[in-house]
């Protein structure tokens, strides 16, 4: 699995998170565990990759960066508010919203993902997940937080 496979991934079960209540998540991740093990062949199937092909490392690294990105969300949630200017938080999709938690989190905390690679694949994933008006959004969120940490 490729790292932009394990990040549609991630993004897939942060997506998941806007539509439970924070003590629903566990079970959530358990499920997105789950998910992952078993074989994704369907293309409407809730993982990219997986089954045989998935490595314990890359489940590891998946289910990681998930939890990793919950544990800052009331941060990333902050930070992406902050930079949505003239743009209520509750008015952002949740398709969107989840691309930018992740390249926030990317952006912010994880030193092993280059800035310009976490932007460039979250507009990547509003291109499959997004309209089109979604990509300058997105860029532009995410050019404002990495100007300003």
């Amino acid at each position: 699995m490729t790292r932009r496979q394990e990040r549609e991934n991630i993004y897939r079960i942060l997506f998941r998170a806007e539509f439970h209540k924070p003590e629903e998540m566990e079970e959530q991740l358990a499920l997105a565990r789950a998910a992952l093990r078993e074989s994704s062949a369907d293309e409407d199937a809730p993982v990219i990759g997986g089954g045989e092909n998935l490595s314990e490392e890359e489940e590891a690294y998946i289910m990681t960066k998930m939890e990793r990105v919950l544990s800052h969300l009331d941060e990333i949630d902050a930070k992406i508010s902050e930079s949505a200017i003239d743009w209520s938080f509750e008015r952002i999709g949740k398709a969107e919203l989840a691309i930018l938690r992740l390249a926030t989190y990317e952006v912010l905390f994880d030193e092993d993902v280059p800035d310009k690679v976490a932007i460039n694949e979250a507009v990547e994933l509003t291109k499959i997940y997004c309209n089109e008006d979604a990509r300058g959004f997105v860029n532009g969120i995410l050019g404002k937080i990495e100007g300003n940490k």
